[in-house]
This record gives C-alpha cells, sequence and structure tokens, in this order.
C-alpha cells in the first residue's frame, strides 16, 4: 500500500482531542465512506485544517441539528495533498446530524478553491478512498455521496453533495464514473 499511499500524500494535523470538534469524542466503527465537496472557493487543504483546528467551522447545536456546535470530518483533500484531522474511529458532524452519516462514516472532503486542479483532486480522493475501504473492510457499495444522508428538517433534504459530481442533483453517471475510478486503485495489486 506504500505506493499508493506516497502517491496520496497524506498529512497528519489534527484537531487537539477535547477541543473544537474534538470536544466530545464519540467511537466509531466506520461502515461507510462519505465524499464531500468543501463549497469553498478560497481555501485548499492546509487552510481548512487550520480552520478546523482554530473551530472557525461553527453550527448551531440544535434538537434536530448538530450536536457539538462545531462542523469536523476525517479528511480534505486537494490537488497537492490530503490531510488527516481526526482518528477514523471517531464521529465526525458532516453529514446528517444525528444519523447514520455522521455516526458510521468516515467523510472526505474535497476542496475546490480557485486555481486547483479538480481532475488531481478527484483522483488523490478515489485513491484515499480505496486505502481506506482496504483498512477498514469496507465495500465499493458504501462509498456514498453526501446525497446519500438526509437531513431531516431540511429542504431539500438530500444535498446536493458532491455537487460536480452529481447529475442534476442525485447521483448519476458522474459519480458512478468516480466510483470506477475509486475501484480501479482498488483493485490495484499495490494496495
Amino acid at each position: 500500500m506504500s505506493r499508493l499511499m506516497r502517491e496520496v500524500n497524506l498529512k497528519t494535523d489534527m484537531v487537539r482531542r477535547g477541543t473544537h470538534g474534538r470536544k466530545v469524542v464519540r467511537p466509531m466503527v466506520p461502515r461507510y465512506i462519505t465524499i464531500h465537496s468543501t463549497e469553498n472557493y478560497t481555501a485548499d487543504a492546509r487552510q481548512h485544517a487550520l480552520a478546523l483546528k482554530r473551530g472557525a467551522l461553527r453550527s448551531p447545536i440544535t434538537r434536530d441539528g448538530n450536536r457539538i456546535g462545531y462542523l469536523i470530518w476525517h479528511f480534505t483533500v486537494d490537488d497537492h495533498e490530503a490531510i488527516q484531522h481526526m482518528p477514523t474511529n471517531e464521529q465526525g458532524e458532516h453529514a446528517d446530524f444525528h444519523g447514520p452519516g455522521n455516526r458510521l462514516s468516515i467523510a472526505i472532503e474535497m476542496c475546490e478553491n480557485r486555481g486547483s486542479n479538480r481532475m488531481a483532486t478527484l483522483e488523490r480522493t478515489a485513491k484515499l478512498t480505496a486505502i481506506l475501504m482496504h483498512k477498514k473492510g469496507i465495500p465499493l457499495r458504501n462509498v456514498v455521496p453526501h446525497y446519500h444522508w438526509p437531513r431531516h428538517g431540511k429542504h431539500p433534504p438530500n444535498k446536493n453533495c458532491p455537487h460536480f459530481l452529481m447529475d442534476h442533483g442525485r447521483p448519476g453517471a458522474q459519480w458512478r464514473a468516480f466510483l470506477g475510478r475509486v475501484n480501479y486503485y482498488y483493485q490495484r495489486s499495490d494496495v
């Protein structure tokens, strides 16, 4: 797996336990990988890591919403690197509030900052996803877009995310093509 991991260029920059998005640590045995897009056109993976560590990505705590007041996810990927923000055995706040998307899935956010190479980001994300599938025993059918997890109380309940992999706001040909890349890397002999 070392060759594919080198291609991912994974760095670790964890949010400190007990602070911001990790102020409450909830254990998790992941069964899914959820793919997101940041919809932030000014920040790369390093800038997202800094924002998470500073607690800049807040979300109001509500009965049916965010449980801790912060957003947090496991990995951010751009066209140069992938950065891990929290352990993969902890729940994040990234998908569906109190639902299985947060409770059972590893979250990967893809950057969309201006001037970045989207194809390089997609390939890096597909490689990271394949590695995580191997490490955690997650099948391809459990690699899902954020869209997969309905957010109760929101209209529409299924978010158009990652928007550049959705067809008219839903998974279609573009999503299937991305899963094809994930499967290609998953099947590679060096994984």
